[in-house]
Parts: structure tokens; sequence; C-alpha cells
């Protein structure tokens, strides 16, 4: 797969992602020229790290099969790392730690040889086994619990669910078997997903009173929720059946669920965060935070978005006799 075989929508919205961030820097550069007393740094920042990300993910996306499905591999294990990082573990857990790491290639193993059942059970049923028994094999007792549950929560937010991203990638249908629409539905989740941080972001700054979760995150407000959900999911509605496969009812629907499952990933780490008192879960984007700060949001839409896409149509993969 590379850029001249892609489908024309996809060309055209990829052009268009270039097209948004150079005038975003246009934007900021006059801002900083014409306002020299505002220090807008951050937000200069914010733009050049999502350059660097999309461009790494454009790349990513367009050379080949493999190297898309290494390049999820690898932020799994930068968010997984990142996570592990956040959290006190235990010096026994060590040993438990490469096990859960292990996790990484073989469930991306699953995707490769598109056998989904195996891709789906892995790690909710046969890691979350192994683990508990590797740790109780060491003997250490004292904070079995918590260290189990750090370790089972993080496969789950950092390998699994994102791991449904790279799995569309591979999806084959049945009543045409030649298509394979994985590009488009993996640009289409990735950027609806930011597109509806950035639309909550702006409503609530702009129009937001009323705090929705105030003990979690302090700046989320109800106005902030329902623009974003109601931006994101008119947006979905135009660019799902120019993009994808879904047809305009179904991309509605698509838009429904990330706008609203975005906003419970975003919390659920602003949630970890508070708990563990810090402002970011690192500092490898500048501007951003760290790997966790940008994925929140698609560790709840990537597998919603999946399911959703996967049952509304007939997929052919390997394992599981599934639409043969």
């Amino acid at each position: 797969m590379n850029f001249a075989i892609l489908s024309p929508e996809v060309r055209w919205f990829l052009i268009s992602i270039g097209a948004i961030l150079v005038l975003a820097t246009v934007i900021v550069q006059a801002l900083i020229r014409l306002k020299p007393g505002i220090d807008l740094g951050s937000l200069a920042q914010r733009v050049n790290s999502w350059w660097v990300m999309t461009g790494v993910f454009t790349f990513a996306m367009v050379l080949s099969r493999n190297i898309s499905l290494g390049f999820f591999a690898f932020i799994s294990f930068l968010a997984l790392k990142e996570f592990l990082s956040l959290i006190p573990t235990r010096r026994a857990d060590r040993r438990v730690l490469f096990w859960a790491y292990l996790a990484i290639p073989l469930q991306f193993l699953w995707i490769y040889l598109e056998w989904y059942g195996l891709f789906i059970i892995f790690i909710p049923v046969y890691m979350f086994l192994l683990l508990p028994l590797r740790m109780v094999m060491i003997g250490q007792t004292q904070g079995y619990i918590r260290a189990i549950g750090t370790i089972h929560w993080g496969l789950m937010l950092t390998v699994f669910c994102l791991s449904h991203t790279a799995f569309l990638l591979i999806l084959h249908r049945v009543d045409a078997p030649a298509e394979v629409p994985g590009v488009g539905l993996v640009l289409f989740l990735v950027v609806m997903t930011q597109f509806n941080d950035v639309c909550q972001f702006l409503w609530g700054k702009s129009l937001g009173r009323s705090k929705i979760l105030p003990k979690v995150s302090p700046g989320k407000t109800w106005t902030g929720f329902l623009g974003g959900v109601v931006t994101t999911t008119l947006a979905a509605w135009q660019v799902g059946p120019f993009l994808t496969i879904l047809d305009a009812g179904q991309s509605l629907l698509a838009g429904l669920i990330i706008s609203i499952g975005g906003f419970i990933g975003d919390v659920n780490l602003s949630a970890l965060k508070r708990d563990l008192q810090v402002k970011d879960s690192g500092s490898l984007l500048p501007g951003h935070g760290g790997i966790l700060d940008r994925i929140d949001s698609l560790t709840y839409t990537s597998p919603l978005f999946f399911h959703f896409v996967y049952w509304s149509f007939h997929w052919h993969t390997f394992g599981t006799g599934f639409g043969k």
C-alpha cells in the first residue's frame, strides 16, 4: 500500500488535514508577531507536535500494512510503559511485567494473522489468568491487589483497547473481498476522536459554565460535552459516507459513539492523574504531555467504534468462521 494507490477520498482527506495544519501554523505565527506581549509558546508547541504526529501517522498508514501494524504496536508499548511509570510497582513485579510487555507482540500477531477469535480473548482471558498466577508464584502478597489491578487495567487500556484500531486495517468484506476499507476507517476514527477533543475544549472554554465532573476534571462542562457531541456527530455524518463504507445513518451513529466514548476515555485518564496528583502523563509530546494524554479518548472510542463497524457488516476473518 502506498499513497499512489490510496482511494481518492483518502488522499483528499489527508491533503485537507495538511492544509488545516498549514492554516493553523500561519495563524499562530501571525498571533505571535501581532501580540508579542501574550505568551503563545504552548500553543506553538502544540501545533508543532501536531505536525510531527500527523506526519508519522500518515507515513505509517500509507507505506504498508505491516508498517502500520508495527506502528500501532509501538504506540501500545509506549503507552503501557508510560502507564506503568506513573503508578509505583513493587520490585517483585518486574518479573511479571516481562509477561505484560510480551502480550504486545502476541496481540498484534493475532491481528497480522487476521485471527479475530484469539485477538478478542487473548488479553481479557488468557493474560488476565496468567499474570496473577505468575505473581502468586513469586510469593509476595503485600500490595497484591493493587499490583495486579494496575497491570490488568494498563494492558486493557493501552494494548487491548488500542489494538482494535489496528484490526480495522485488515478487515475484508465478504461481499467485496478485494475491498480493504481499513485506512479510511482508521482515519475516520482517529480524526473524529481528536476533533471531538478539540470541539469539547472550545465549546467548554467559550460558553461553558456548569461543571460536569468537578472533582475529576474541573475544566469539563456540560456545554463543552454537549457541544462536542453535537458538532462531532454532525461532522461524522458528513465525513463518514465520503471517507468510509458507512452510510449517512451509520456515520451519524458512529459520530455519537465516538463523541460520548471519547469524553469517557478523557475523564477516565483525568481520574487516574488526579489520583496520582500529576498534571500530564509524560513529556514526550511538547504542548500535549505524554502519549496517554493524546490517546486517552482513543482507548474508549477504538473498541466501541471497531465493534460497531464489525457487527454492521459481514467480514471475512481467519479463525472464526464469521461471515463464511
